[in-house]
Formats: structure tokens, sequence, C-alpha cells
């Protein structure tokens, strides 16, 4: 297994000394031979090194480094005199030491040394990157993207030509379109599967017409079958959209409302809740941490609460939140229970029967893309003097169209919901999560909450290592961990939704176990 990752210990930077003398010495008679068979680059301590390994042994380098004079400035002068205008519009970086092992010079390595070097200058903000290419690599450099834009510099022996890479350069490159399939992790946006990118290869439809009225009836149809609610309203939007319209109607309850708080989206709740002006109370608890359902049940009977407001699936920790018995109490006490179902509907089954009103979305476990919003409701709404248009329920109901859907989208969510025929999709969600449980039992990873479900898991730190996700990322792994709230707490997530998930996560599975075993040797 090849794989990548930025050197960081002294047991890495001197298999890169090594590494450097036989390129750049031996190989390449660029520098005088030394005893000790090893070359610490002059820049060593302004690199950063992005490697490759083979199991455990390192096979391939690549240095950037962003402080000025590069190399190349010694050489020919600033090199933005050089460079044509399309490599000028960032900051600049320079590589050097591009080496591979000549037994494992088979292009794999310089392609996953291209990507990841592609991956980590993008995510830095660089525009361009600059590199002397040596002359017996000139077709290897062509293949990567680089292009040629200064003479020749350097001696005969180790003559080397000027070349820039922009992003843009990189895409278009053989290495690109051969590059290995990344693996992807998020809770979303979904790659789409064949039968769902079909929807949006044909041609949109009116959303005044009979056949748009006949599809939008029959994706209602299905998600209130699915959940047990008497209406759903969908409006043209995302998650928050849902909520937004959601709390919308809280508001005209004209009473005090209680909000259940124990992750990120809960947090969001209370500050849609606070906008507009709504007078409520909170109960909260440690991120990741079940709610007290003794302290909910008592708050409750001895409140004059009108309302309810907690996340069902949140997100942020991994955890899905039980909702049964506080509906009980809400019930007993003439309580609306509303709730944020956006990362559960699809996730797992559940009856929403008894709710007051809750969200869901098209993305997320759902599985197609983004864009369509749910809110759940058992009772009719009437249009509101007060809301704002688009956000009035009562402005949907009893079937009608007030404004522009995406028939793309409403297709693909028919297409999507399909896939929930005899709870099928339930139970490739649930197999996948149990799956991770398996692994998690063996000692290889750590979730944050044992109250998890099939949609996402969060994985504590403590025991992966802070660098894990992004040598993950220049590895073709990308785990879910730049929202601000996983980045704050140091946490990565591992989303179960995408559709090629079994074959990644097995794949991710083996490149786990090898880092962690290399990461403990070092």
């Amino acid at each position: 297994m090849y794989w990548c990752k930025i050197a960081r210990n002294e047991s890495e930077f001197e298999a890169i000394a090594k590494l450097n003398y036989e390129t750049f010495v031996e190989e390449i008679p660029q520098h005088e031979q030394h005893h000790s068979g090893k070359r610490t680059d002059a820049f060593h301590h302004e690199n950063t090194y992005l490697i490759v390994l083979k199991g455990q042994q390192l096979v391939g380098m690549i240095a950037l480094r962003d402080q000025r004079p590069f190399s190349l400035d010694r050489k020919i002068g600033p090199v933005e005199n050089s460079l044509p205008q399309e490599a000028l519009k960032g900051k600049l970086c320079e590589i050097r030491l591009l080496s591979v092992r000549k037994e494992h010079r088979n292009g794999r390595v310089f392609f996953l040394l291209a990507r990841a070097l592609a991956d980590y200058a993008y995510e830095k903000g660089y525009g361009a990157a600059v590199i002397s290419g040596t002359v017996r690599e000139m077709k290897l450099y062509g293949q990567l993207g680089f292009q040629a834009f200064a003479h020749t510099v350097g001696s005969e022996e180790a003559a080397f030509v000027p070349m820039f890479l922009t992003k843009e350069r990189y895409e278009q490159s053989i290495a690109a379109r051969f590059q290995q399939k990344r693996h992807m992790f998020y809770p979303g946006p979904n790659e789409l599967t064949k039968e769902l990118k079909i929807a949006f290869q044909q041609s949109p439809i009116s959303h005044r017409s009979v056949e748009f009225t006949e599809l939008l009836k029959r994706v209602q149809s299905r998600l209130t079958e699915m959940t047990g609610a008497t209406q759903v309203h969908l409006l043209a939007g995302s998650g928050t959209l849902a909520n937004e319209a959601m709390i919308a109607q809280i508001s005209r309850l004209q009473s005090k409302g209680l909000i259940l708080i124990n992750g990120a989206f809960g947090e969001r709740l209370r500050k849609q809740a606070q906008k507009w002006n709504l007078k409520f109370e909170t109960i909260e608890e440690e991120w990741g941490t079940p709610f007290n359902f003794s302290e909910i049940k008592n708050t409750i009977q001895t409140g004059t609460y009108g309302w309810v407001l907690l996340v069902h699936g949140e997100t942020s920790t991994g955890m899905l939140n039980d909702f049964q018995d506080i509906l009980a109490v809400c019930k007993g006490q003439q309580v609306h229970l509303c709730m944020d179902c956006i990362s559960s509907i699809g996730a797992v089954p559940f009856s929403l029967q008894d709710v007051y009103l809750a969200t869901g979305v098209s993305g997320k476990a759902i599985g197609t893309m983004t864009g369509l919003a749910m809110v759940y409701s058992n009772h009719e709404i009437e249009e509101s003097s007060s809301i704002p248009s688009y956000l009035d329920l009562g402005s949907y109901a009893n079937g009608r169209i007030p404004y522009t859907y995406s028939s793309q989208l409403l297709k693909s969510l028919e297409i999507a919901l399909k896939a929930y025929h005899n709870e099928a999709r339930y139970t490739v969600l649930n197999e996948r999560y149990q799956n991770l449980l398996h692994v998690e039992a063996s000692g290889e990873l750590e979730f944050l909450t044992k109250q998890g479900y099939p949609m996402i898991v969060t994985l504590t730190m403590q025991q992966i290592g802070k660098y894990l996700s992004l040598d993950a990322r220049l590895s073709g792994f990308d785990l879910h961990d730049q929202s601000a709230y996983l980045k704050d707490r140091q946490w990565v997530q591992i989303s179960l939704i995408q559709p090629n998930f079994e074959e990644s996560f097995e794949k991710f599975h083996l490149w786990l176990r090898n880092y962690i075993n290399y990461e403990n040797k070092q």
C-alpha cells in the first residue's frame, strides 16, 4: 500500500536525508559526496515535506517552502519577472527535492505526490508552485502538469528547467486523469449514484404543470408514509431554511418554550429562536452527553411551556437523542414537541406521529442532492399575515405550489426514496454502522458517544492523533473535520451515507491500521 503524509519526526527526516543523498548526490551529481551517505537540505527548517511510504518504508518525497528568496530566485532573478500571468494569481511556493526510489518509479508514487501536492498547496492558499525540474524527467513533469517558463539552468551534469504548476494545470494533466479515486466520508454533499444523476440529465418541467403537481404529490405521500406525519411541506432550500420555517410557526404559538441543547445544531436552534425573539429557557448538556430525562420531565411539569424544541440526530457529535419519553411528557402536559430531524430522517426509521413540527432535507441520509427542505406537521397550517411569504408554511398547505421548485431535484428525491422500499436503505445504513461498531470494539477507533446512529460517528483525537485527518486527506481519504465546531474540539467524523461507503471504508480501514502502526513506532 502506497500512502502519503507530512514528515514531522526525526526518523522521517533522517530517511529524507538518505533519499536526498541517493538522488541529488549519487544519481544526479548536484552536490559533493559525503561519507555519511546523507544530505540535509539547505532549507530543511523551512521545508514542509510530503512523503510517500510503501507500508512503513519511505519511498518518495517532495518539499515545499514559501520563504523568499527561492533557490530559483538566486538562479534567474525574481521568478515573478518570468512567470506568466496565470501563475501570479496568489501566493507562490517553491517545490524542491522531488525524488522517488528507483525501484518505485512506476508512476503511482509520482502521481500520489502530485495529488498530495495539489491538495496541500490549494489548502494553504498557494496560487502556483515553481520548481527546478531536472532535464532527465521532462516527460514526467509534463504528465504532472508542469510548464517551463525560463531557460535551462545548472551544469551539463545537473541541468534544470524552471517550471510552474497551478491547480488548473494539474487538474488538466495526465496525472489528474489517472489519479486514484478519492474516498469521501462527508455528511453532505452526497456523491450521486447513476440512478440519481439521471434526473439531472433530464429537461426541467414547469412547476405549474400537471406533471409536476403529480410528482410532488407522489413525493409527499412517500415522505408522510415513511414518517407517520399527516403533512409535509417542501421548500426550495437547505435544512437551515426548514428550521427557519418551523421556528416561524412556533412563533405563532405566543408561548414560552424550552430548547434542549447538547451539540452544535442545538446551539443553532437557540440562535434561530433568538432572532425570532421567542421567549424560551434552555436545558444544556455537554456535547455528546445524553439529556437528563428526569430533569426535562420535572421542568416541563412544573413550568408553563407551550413548546419544546430539540435536535433528534445531532450531527456535530454523532448522537441520536431519544425523544419518545419526552414526547409522552409533552402530550401529558399539552406541550408541542418540535424537532430538527435533518440528519435523522432517512437514517433510522421512527414515527413523527403526535410530533407538532419536524424538519428534514433531501440531502443527508436520504442520499440525493440537498436543495429541498421539508417541514412535517400533524395539523393543518393556515397562512399567516406576519410570517415572511417564503417561510409561511400556510402558503404551501393543501398541495399548493406558491414558488418555483427544481423538477430535477424533486425527481431525484423520488428516485432516492425508492431505496426505502421494504426498509432496504435503513438496513444498508445499519449494517455499515454495525461494521463501524465492530471496529470500535477492536480498539482501533474510539467514538465520542455510545448513543450513536447510522449516519455519522465522531472520533476523538486523543487516540488517533491530531494529524490523522490531514494525512488521510493526502492519501485520498476525505474525512469530515473542516467545520468550525470540529476544529475547535479536534474532532474528526466519518459519515456512513455516501454510496460507495463499503469499498471506501475497507480501504480506509487498511490505511488506518497501517497508519496507527507506523505512528506508534515513531
